[in-house]
């Protein structure tokens, strides 16, 4: 199957692409956006054009941390293809604005005016989702569409490289990177930045300093968050 993406990460991920679940799921996505386009199904975010985006947007020899979001957001104009990201002019929903917050608290960042995830990605943060679709207002409803079988591979994919940093945060983004080697790689885990648990652990979690306190130990350049 021909899929549009970074070249190298078609390269590490092409047997996926043949796979009957792959042709399942690129399947029934296309209809649910096809159905959206002729008004006759609820929208499907992101953009079809975002689908891969986190991806595109952070090369495999590029990444240098990872953070594993659940799905997109599923409000109008919000999801821009990389987790917990939203497009520049787009208010910071409250996952986003714990986040910044922590950041703030953490490296004295202070939150900017964007949303846009973009110069975290571009510096090597692959900011990849469980499911890369989702219906409007319907949180969780591709999470059994085939994505899951797909980002697993995504972070299968990373299993040769070390030096890496995983913030997991909440119970989903834990289980999700139960495959990775915390002996070769610096896994984080930390509660959720939603609003419901940021309170329990994620908030003081320190995660964006001790990030680059071991990139920087590692010889790579830390990430201006």
């Amino acid at each position: 199957m021909n899929v549009k993406l970074n070249e190298e990460w078609k390269a590490l991920l092409e047997g996926e692409f043949e796979k009957r679940y792959f042709e399942e799921l690129t399947r029934g996505v296309r209809e649910e956006y096809e159905a959206a386009a002729r008004g006759t199904g609820p929208a499907i975010y992101p953009a079809a054009k975002n689908i891969f985006r986190a991806l595109d947007k952070c090369p495999p020899s590029a990444v240098k941390v990872v953070i594993i979001g659940q799905d997109p957001y599923h409000g109008p104009g919000q999801a821009n293809g990389l987790c917990f990201s939203v497009n520049d002019g787009v208010p910071h929903p409250p996952s986003l604005r714990n986040i910044f917050k922590e950041v703030a608290d953490d490296t004295g960042t202070q939150p900017p005016v964007s949303g846009n995830l973009d110069r975290w990605a571009e510096q090597g943060v692959l900011l990849l989702n469980a499911s890369l679709t989702v219906r409007e207002s319907q949180p969780n409803s591709h999470a059994d569409r085939g994505w899951q079988v797909f980002t697993d591979a995504v972070v299968e994919a990373l299993r040769q490289r070390e030096g890496l940093v995983y913030m997991l945060w909440g119970a989903f983004a834990a289980r999700k990177g139960e495959r990775v080697d915390g002996t070769r790689n610096l896994v984080l885990k930390a509660a959720h930045p939603s609003p419901l648990s940021a309170h329990g652990g994620f908030f003081g979690c320190k995660h964006f300093s001790r990030a680059n306190q071991y990139l920087t130990t590692n010889g790579k350049e830390p990430i201006q968050w």
